[in-house]
C-alpha cells in the first residue's frame, strides 16, 4: 500500500478544481494532522479512504429566479453541497451572500463533516446557499427569493436525508420563509430545517447556541491555562448572531467585551460593553438592519474603520466571529504584542494559515471553528431529536446538553492534541473528528 502524502492530495484537488482556494486551504488545515495519524494506523493508511474523505458525495447547483419590488427580474445561483452522509444525514447551514461560490461552500461542507463528528451526534456534513445579497432588500423581496430557492431545494432535502439550517444572511426570518414554502410544496410538516421558530418546531436556545457554546469552550480553555475568564478583556469581531450571543455570555461570565464590528468598521468601549449596550446592538442589527457606527450616537464608545485586531488594544482573548480569513498574519502579530492568551474561532476558518502558524509558534491557545463554534450545530442536532420525538425541551435542559457537548469536544481535543504539556486544539479536533468518520467509511465499504 502506497504512503499517503498531504501534498499529493492537495495537488490532486487543485488539478481537479484549480479555482477553489478556500477549499484547498480547508484541506491543508485538516490533512496536516490526520495524514501523519493515518500513517501510524494501518486501517486508515489507505489512499482510497482519503479520496472519499475529500470528494463530496453530491453537488447540486441551480438557478433562482425572483422579482424585486419594482418588477425587475433577477437570476441568482443556488447551491447545496452534500459532502458526507457516512455518519448521518447531511447537516449544515445555508448562506445568502454575494461571495457564495463552490469553493466557499465546499470548504464549509468539508469542515462541517468534522465539526458534526466532534459533537458525537449522528450528523453528516453539508452546506448550501446562494450568491444573493439580502442587504437592503425588503421583507417581501427576501420572502420571494426564499420561496424561489426552496422551489428547487425541496427536491434534495428531507428530515432523514438533508437538514439545512441558517448561516450568514439566513436567520430566523429566512428559515421561516423557507420552511413555509417547503411545507406548501410537500404537504408535510417535519423537521426538515433547524433554527425554526418556537411556534413551529424550533428548539430553545438555538439562536444563542453558537455564541454560548463558543464561550463554554473558551472557559474550558482558560481553565486549562489556569487563567480566569472573569475580568479578561475580549475582542469580538462581527455583530451578527454568533457575535451577539458570544458577547452576551462573555458579559454574564464577567469578561470585558471591548469591541464588535461589521463590514464598515468596529466600535471600541474602554470599560467593556454592558447588557444595555448589547441590547441596542441587537435591535440595531436584527430589527433596524443598521450599521454598527450608529452605536456612537447612543452610548459611550468610539468607532474606527477596519478590523479590531490591529489597533493596539490590550486583550487576553480574541473571538473572530465574522467571516473566513478575516484575521491574517499581521493581525496575529498585533494581538500577540498586546497580551493575547487565547483565540477561539466563532466563524468558520476566520484565521488565515499564517495567523494560525504564528499562534502556535508563540504558544497562544488556538481553537479552530470545528471545535469552538460547534455549539450551533449541536443544538440543531438536539432540535432534530425533539422534532423526531414530537417533543419540546425547556431551555435549562438544552443548555445543559450544550454545556456537556462542548465539554466533551474539549476533552477530545485534549486527548488527541496534547503536546509537551500544552493542547494543540487544531490537531486534537482534526484527529478526533477524523476517527469516527474514518471508522464509518471503512465499515461501509467502497461506496
Amino acid at each position: 500500500m502506497g504512503k499517503i502524502k498531504t501534498d499529493k492530495i492537495i495537488e490532486n484537488a487543485i488539478a481537479r478544481d484549480p479555482h477553489q482556494p478556500e477549499f484547498h486551504q480547508a484541506l491543508r488545515e485538516v490533512l496536516q494532522w490526520i495524514v501523519p495519524y493515518a500513517a501510524k494506523h494501518d486501517k486508515c493508511n489507505n489512499p482510497s479512504l482519503f479520496q472519499k474523505l475529500t470528494e463530496p458525495e453530491r453537488i447540486i447547483q441551480f438557478r433562482v429566479p425572483w422579482t424585486d419590488d419594482d418588477g425587475k427580474e433577477h437570476i441568482n445561483r443556488g447551491f447545496r453541497v452534500q459532502f458526507s452522509s457516512v455518519i448521518g444525514p447531511y447537516k449544515g447551514g445555508l448562506r445568502f451572500h454575494p461571495s457564495v461560490n463552490l469553493s466557499i461552500l465546499k470548504f464549509l461542507a468539508f469542515e462541517q463533516v468534522f465539526k458534526n463528528s466532534l459533537t458525537g451526534l449522528p450528523m453528516g456534513g453539508g452546506k448550501g446557499g446562494a450568491d444573493f445579497n439580502p442587504k437592503g432588500r425588503s421583507r417581501a423581496e427576501i420572502m420571494r427569493f426564499c420561496q424561489s430557492f426552496m422551489n428547487e431545494l425541496y427536491r434534495h432535502i428531507g428530515p432523514d436525508t438533508d437538514i439545512p439550517a441558517g448561516d450568514i444572511g439566513v436567520g430566523s426570518r429566512e428559515i421561516g420563509f423557507l420552511f413555509g414554502q417547503y411545507r406548501r410544496l410537500t404537504g408535510t410538516f417535519n423537521g426538515v430545517l433547524t433554527g425554526k421558530g418556537g411556534a413551529f418546531g424550533g428548539s430553545e436556545l438555538r439562536p444563542e447556541a453558537t455564541g454560548f457554546g463558543l464561550l463554554y469552550f473558551v472557559k474550558e480553555m482558560m481553565d486549562t491555562l489556569d487563567s480566569d475568564i472573569e475580568g479578561a478583556q475580549v475582542l469580538i469581531s462581527g455583530s451578527g448572531n454568533v457575535a451577539q450571543f458570544a458577547c452576551k455570555k462573555a458579559i454574564e461570565m464577567g469578561a470585558k467585551v471591548l469591541t464588535m464590528s461589521d463590514s464598515d468598521g468596529f466600535i471600541y468601549k474602554k470599560g467593556g460593553l454592558n447588557e444595555e449596550d448589547l441590547q441596542f446592538i441587537m435591535d440595531l442589527k436584527n430589527e433596524q438592519r443598521g450599521r454598527i457606527k450608529a452605536c456612537t450616537d447612543t452610548f459611550d464608545c468610539s468607532w474606527f474603520e477596519g478590523k479590531p485586531w490591529q489597533h493596539g488594544v490590550e486583550a487576553q482573548i480574541a473571538l473572530p466571529c465574522a467571516t473566513q480569513n478575516e484575521l491574517d498574519e499581521d493581525d496575529a502579530k498585533a494581538l500577540i504584542n498586546n497580551g493575547l492568551t487565547a483565540v477561539a474561532e466563532g466563524a468558520n476558518m476566520p484565521c488565515t494559515d499564517g495567523a494560525v502558524r504564528l499562534f502556535h509558534k508563540n504558544g497562544i491557545a488556538f481553537a479552530p471553528g470545528k471545535a469552538s463554534n460547534a455549539g450551533g450545530v449541536s443544538v440543531s442536532g438536539l432540535e432534530m431529536s425533539q422534532n423526531s420525538l414530537r417533543l419540546s425541551w425547556d431551555a435549562e435542559r438544552v443548555d445543559k446538553e450544550l454545556h456537556d457537548i462542548m465539554h466533551t469536544i474539549h476533552e477530545k481535543c485534549r486527548e488527541n492534541g496534547t503536546e509537551d504539556g500544552r493542547i494543540n486544539y487544531e490537531k486534537g479536533a482534526a484527529i478526533a473528528g477524523f476517527q469516527k468518520v474514518a471508522d464509518a467509511l471503512i465499515a461501509q465499504g467502497h461506496v
